[in-house]
């Protein structure tokens, strides 16, 4: 009955509804079986035009209901389809209960009869379930029959189903919203730093970064974590197109909803403005390149929000999107956001005010231009300059300030003119082009001081902050007015002015800030020291309540380790130390002769890292062979034809705790396939590398490997979660292939796994591994010791193991992912002077020169 509520629910008053649709319209999620169903459609399109699939929906609202019909109706056709042909398990529902759900992870498609056979291989390869439930008819018709009933349900014409319906007719009346004044009598400034920094809105949000894979694909170019430290402040994710050019694409968002309680089509404008001002901070060509998808929330037919959600549709559809040439080609809404409900002091009710959620996305031309919030904090670049497009005007209504206040009142903030968005992108524009741009980040929650100090956290130094003379503090510190933070390099500030001045800006371009080196955060207001307090308690305070969540959701003692490591205030952060030119490519000559050995990347069902895996090899010289576990237990592929195989990261069988116990008993328990491990891992001309999910994997094969006999078993992370981050590793002396003249160097590389936890049988087998001198890669603190706590161990491994390899060093397993950050622009921070390779890329061009 998934989602069947859903459509019912949605158009009804909430609250008026019952139990049963309630239930009916929850949504479960099945991410392994989505994962299946991509797998067949990349295996599908990548045939070119042999592409089996003709045509393809996805199965959204109204079930196969809605996307069957609509499936033949957009290739010109009719259809007939026979209802138990849908795969079901669950035999009691009604026809109309099998027709109408809304379970999501399905598509329908247009397959034509003579493809079928390619399309059935491809989907029993990626063990994805699919059926056959009809056919495309010339005649326009959309029959449903009942095998089971011997009855046909559905017979109707397509100019009947999909005829125009009566339009709907909305009566809305406008209310005029009193405005009232946020009184700033009575607060003082330290207290008002400490509540905003504290407010889920403005704090860190490193709770939920940190639990959600940032690297997969191995095209991230910038996540949430910025700089050395890695403090989420990042205000546009950008990724590659591809593993080989600069070329990419960015991604942002804005939302304003408090603004809609005074003014919705304000609130609405700001939301674009943010997602805008948010995304500049990537290398955009074009402001007409940047395309907006909008959420829209509303409680439709309470009060005056129909007539809010009309005006405000107006003013950004019709006249402020316009007039920027930024079209919203995709959105979506949701027109039931208040419910009702009864209990015994009476009828009760909760309302969400007019939303706009906006996400804008726009082609990159060249990923490394990406300005972030990391400030040049060495002498010369200390200035920091704030471009105000409320144009000193300072509206604090809806607030971090005034809801810490619990005072929300007020004049909104507003983008007066929309050609002031057109000019801030030119002005990024010439200041890119003549280098003078060295960071950059808007201005958007908790104002002008947040921006500054998130700036300062992420760059771990202090700022003198100078407010200008004819200025309120508090509103001139905490006003969410649109406009940006810019450090623009000393040489270039009287360019930066002109160019200002030539744009309009004079009046709203001033510098607000500069760096200093005590870790103290200054603010001074016409030569008086308004505050003072050191960056570190500041920061603190910032990260409170992502804490105090994860305190509360993981191992507290974890939380509680990576909140005292803030404390660390000579903490040198990421860095990176390289035993070999991290430069050089010692695979050139072999390449150069021609010759690109095969190298296995084997997956199985739930594996996402394959295809970054293959590129990394593909790049070092290999011929890269995409081999699924259903190949081997199917005969198609022989182990035997391969030199290098390469078990992939990911999500194998959903990642359930043990998944890659499910993936190596498929290879103990068949005894063909154990049969070939077995040769392979016994030929001395082979070599093997196992990441995460592999990693796992093939460590539950020791049996079948010659010197593994002490190798620890791969266990739940010690944090109760799953941890993605960027750890500093040093590679240390081992037999290991892979690793071959990388010893001694200490770089940071990319993790991602709920249970790598490297633990032991007992402590002599621990012992004994030890002295085995195979532990091939260890986690190591900041400052370059054995990490013994959390994160910089991001998974309580037994002596800081990362990694661990054979006695003859021909299988290498690790938990990080060396294949995500093999460039590098795949990483989330990098030295300046490594310039297309990380030093990741050495493990697989080790491996090709060992075959030769």
């Amino acid at each position: 009955l998934i989602g069947l509520g859903g459509g019912a629910a949605s158009s009804m008053a909430a609250g008026s509804g019952n139990e049963d649709l309630d239930f009916a319209s929850v949504q479960r999620e099945n991410a392994e079986m989505e994962r299946r169903c991509q797998e067949v459609i990349d295996q599908c399109w990548q045939l070119g035009e042999n592409n089996p699939i003709s045509f393809i929906h996805d199965v959204g609202a109204g079930g196969l209901s809605n996307a069957l019909p609509e499936l033949v109706k957009d290739g010109g056709c009719g259809g007939q389809f026979e209802l138990r042909a849908v795969p079901n398990a669950e035999k009691e529902m009604s026809p109309l209960e099998i027709w109408c759900n809304e379970s999501q992870e399905r598509y329908v498609l247009a397959v034509n009869p003579s493809e079928l056979p390619l399309f059935e291989s491809l989907c029993a390869r990626e063990r994805c379930p699919f059926a056959v439930v009809g056919e495309a008819t010339e005649q326009k018709q959309i029959g449903l029959s009942d095998s089971h009933f011997n009855n046909k349900p559905i017979d109707l014409p397509m100019d009947v189903l999909f005829g125009k319906a009566p339009k709907m007719h909305r009566e809305a009346a406008t209310e005029a919203v009193a405005v009232t004044e946020f009184f700033t009598d009575g607060i003082v400034l330290d207290e008002a730093i400490d509540r905003v920094l504290a407010l889920p809105t403005v704090a860190s949000k490193s709770f939920l970064i940190t639990i959600g894979d940032r690297s997969i694909t191995g095209m991230v170019h910038r996540d949430q974590m910025v700089g050395p430290w890695q403090v989420p402040v990042a205000d546009a994710a950008v990724t590659a197109s591809s593993f080989l050019g600069y070329t990419g694409e960015a991604m942002a968002m804005g939302e304003r909803t408090p603004l809609a309680l005074f003014d919705a089509p304000a609130s609405g404008r700001v939301a674009i403005a943010e997602a805008i001002t948010n995304i500049l901070s990537a290398n955009i060509n074009s402001l007409n390149d940047i395309k907006l998808s909008a959420n829209w929330m509303v409680a439709a037919g309470h009060g005056h929000e129909d007539e809010k959600l009309f005006s405000t549709v107006q003013a950004v559809g019709m006249e402020m999107c316009p007039e920027l040439g930024i079209a919203i080609p995709v959105g979506k809404d949701s027109m039931s956001m208040r419910t009702v409900w009864k209990d015994e002091e009476g009828e009760k009710s909760n309302t969400a005010p007019l939303s706009l959620i906006v996400s804008a996305f726009a082609p990159v031309t060249d990923i490394r231009q990406t300005v972030t919030p990391l400030l040049d904090v060495s002498e010369g670049c200390g200035k920091l300059f704030l471009i105000d497009l409320g144009r000193g005007q300072n509206r604090l209504a809806g607030s971090a300030l005034t809801q810490v206040y619990r005072d929300l009142n007020g004049v909104a903030p507003d983008l007066d003119a929309p050609a002031d968005l057109k000019n801030l992108f030119l002005l990024l524009q010439g200041l890119r082009q003549r280098g003078a741009l060295i960071a950059y980040h808007d201005r958007s929650d908790g104002g002008v001081l947040v921006a500054l100090l998130e700036m300062a956290f992420a760059s771990h130094c202090g700022l003198e902050i100078m407010l200008p003379d004819a200025v309120d503090a508090l509103q001139f510190l905490f006003s969410e007015e649109l406009g940006a933070v810019l450090q623009i390099a000393s040489e270039h500030t009287a360019f930066a002015q002109q160019l200002a001045l030539e744009l309009g800006f004079s009046d709203c371009f001033s510098e607000v800030a500069s760096v200093s080196n005590d870790d103290q955060i200054h603010i001074s207001h016409n030569d008086v020291v308004l505050f003072s307090r050191a960056r570190s308690e500041l920061y603190r305070q910032w990260a409170s309540t992502s804490y105090e969540i994860q305190k509360l959701r993981d191992n507290s003692d974890c939380a509680q380790e990576e909140y005292d490591s803030l404390l660390v205030l000579d903490d040198p952060g990421l860095s990176a130390s390289l035993s070999f030119d991290v430069n050089e490519d010692i695979s050139a000559p072999y390449i150069a002769k021609g010759t690109r050995p095969r190298v296995a990347i084997l997956r199985e069902q739930g594996v996402n890292g394959h295809v970054e895996m293959a590129a990394a090899f593909d790049r070092a010289g290999f011929e890269a062979v995409d081999v699924h576990m259903t190949d081997l237990i199917a005969g198609r592929v022989k182990l035997d034809s391969f030199n290098t195989l390469a078990a992939c990261g990911g999500f194998s069988y959903g990642d359930v705790l043990g998944a890659g116990g499910g993936w190596a008993k498929s290879i103990l328990f068949n005894e063909q396939v154990r049969l070939q491990f077995e040769r392979y891992f016994a030929n001395p001309n082979t070599l093997t590398l196992g990441v995460c999910n592999g990693c796992q994997m093939v460590s539950l094969l020791n049996e079948l490997i010659p010197g593994a006999s002490n190798w620890p078993r791969f266990e739940r992370n010690r944090s109760e979660q799953f941890e993605a981050r960027s750890s500093l590793v040093r590679i240390e002396e081992s037999p290991a292939v892979f690793l071959s003249g990388m010893a001694g160097s200490e770089f940071s590389i990319a993790i991602a796994h709920g249970e790598g936890r490297a633990a032991f049988s007992s402590a002599a087998s621990a012992e004994e591994f030890i002295r085995s001198g195979c532990a091939a890669i260890r986690y190591i603190s900041n400052s370059g010791e054995k990490a013994l706590t959390y994160p910089a161990n991001p998974n309580g491994s037994f002596d800081s193991l990362a990694s661990i390899c054979s006695d003859d060093g021909r299988v290498t397993l690790m938990m990080p992912h060396p294949e995500r950050v093999f460039r590098a622009v795949q990483n989330s921070w990098y030295p300046t002077d490594w310039k297309e390779d990380a030093p990741t890329m050495r493990m697989f061009r080790n491996a090709r020169s060992w075959l030769d």
